[in-house]
């Protein structure tokens, strides 16, 4: 893996979510400022089945909605025929991700109106890399529950399935990608707000081995069909998690925590030496008040303060810089549409000036 993906020193990238209504004007933003990377927006201005966690339900076996509820459902005859077929498609399409049963585990158009444009895309300017997501299983595991409302993650059946649900979202979009362009690699994020709760009385009794266990189980099939794997945590995490996990690239909000990311810097250190990348969230899109006021000297200081923590402990210079890209430091959703554009431009100019300047 040592010196991999070279052509990611200090790109950008965007994470999930924009506010806009309109999905061709929301498709303007990806082509220009990401470019280079593009990706596929999460529009719940569109429609609500664009959240993160409804986004990737269908075709799930045991799930139920009701009156807006969602659940999962683990005692019926209908569960245990399901879970049979299931892992059945399972087995089939991890030995082979060209199977045309992965399309019964697509996201559809209805789920995400801005992927088919997100493949047009990548067919017209044949990227190098392109940028799809998934949500966390842990975040995933902890929000659905069963009819009793127990956490699925208490469940060691309904935590395998939310894994290889997921596992085959990520599949799909990884086949869709290099179906548009053999060449480009397909990055995949794992969106895990949860895990910044980890270890916390709220989930005290979840041990971080089921955790790094549900993330690598997932890393290592994107991983093993030409993809790189991200997680994205937008709060203080647990760093050691991901990495132990095997993942390519760790997200953080580097606004607001890059403190926290050099707790782990022994960790850190031998994941940058073999290759691992820095996605820092630099700018800030969970505060429209500092949004709106932020420039991109005030960024660069942001970014360099990140740096120094991890230099300050004993990390090359070099060695961070080389493996560091530069993202939003969550999705734009929240933020009104000329914010979430401000947020996308700063994020860009801010890798242009930094491979300028590095």
């Amino acid at each position: 893996m040592k010196n991999s993906n070279s052509e990611l020193k200090l790109e950008c990238m965007a994470i999930g979510s924009l506010p806009h209504n309109n999905l061709e004007n929301a498709m303007n933003i990806v082509k220009k400022y990401f470019n280079n990377i593009p990706f596929w927006p999460q529009l719940t201005k569109i429609s609500k089945n664009e959240d993160m966690i409804v986004q990737f339900l269908e075709n799930m076996p045991s799930f139920f909605s009701d009156n807006d509820k969602c659940y999962l459902e683990t005692e019926s005859d209908k569960f245990f025929e399901d879970i049979e077929q299931f892992l059945n498609d399972y087995d089939e399409i991890i030995s082979n991700i060209n199977s045309p049963i992965l399309e019964k585990y697509s996201i559809s158009r209805n789920n995400s109106s801005a992927f088919p444009e997100f493949v047009k895309i990548i067919k017209e300017t044949k990227p190098l890399y392109a940028k799809g997501q998934i949500v966390g299983p842990f975040t995933l595991s902890t929000t659905l529950v069963d009819k009793d409302g127990r956490c699925a993650v208490y469940d060691e059946t309904l935590r395998e399935i939310i894994v290889k649900t997921l596992t085959l979202k990520a599949l799909w979009q990884i086949s869709r990608i290099k179906q548009a362009n053999p060449e480009t690699v397909p990055v995949i994020f794992i969106d895990e707000p949860s895990i910044s709760q980890l270890g916390t009385s709220a989930f005290v009794t979840i041990s971080f081995d089921d955790v790094i266990e549900m993330i690598k189980a997932i890393s290592d099939v994107i991983q093993a069909n030409g993809g790189l794997c991200a997680i994205h945590c937008c709060g203080k995490c647990d760093w050691r998690v991901p990495v132990k996990a095997g993942v390519n690239i760790i997200n953080l909000d580097a606004y607001s925590f890059s403190q926290n990311l050099s707790l782990f810097t022994d960790e850190l250190k031998t994941f940058l030496q073999n290759g691992g990348k820095i996605a820092w969230g630099v700018v800030p899109t969970l505060n429209a008040d500092i949004l709106e006021k932020i420039c991109l000297q005030d960024l660069i200081k942001v970014f360099e303060n990140g740096v120094k923590y991890l230099t300050n402990k004993g990390i090359n210079e070099k060695l961070i810089l080389d493996n560091s890209i530069i993202t939003p430091s969550c999705g734009a959703g929240a933020l009104n549409e000329l914010l979430a554009e401000k947020a996308m431009r700063l994020t860009k100019e801010l890798s242009q000036t930094l491979k300028e300047r590095y």
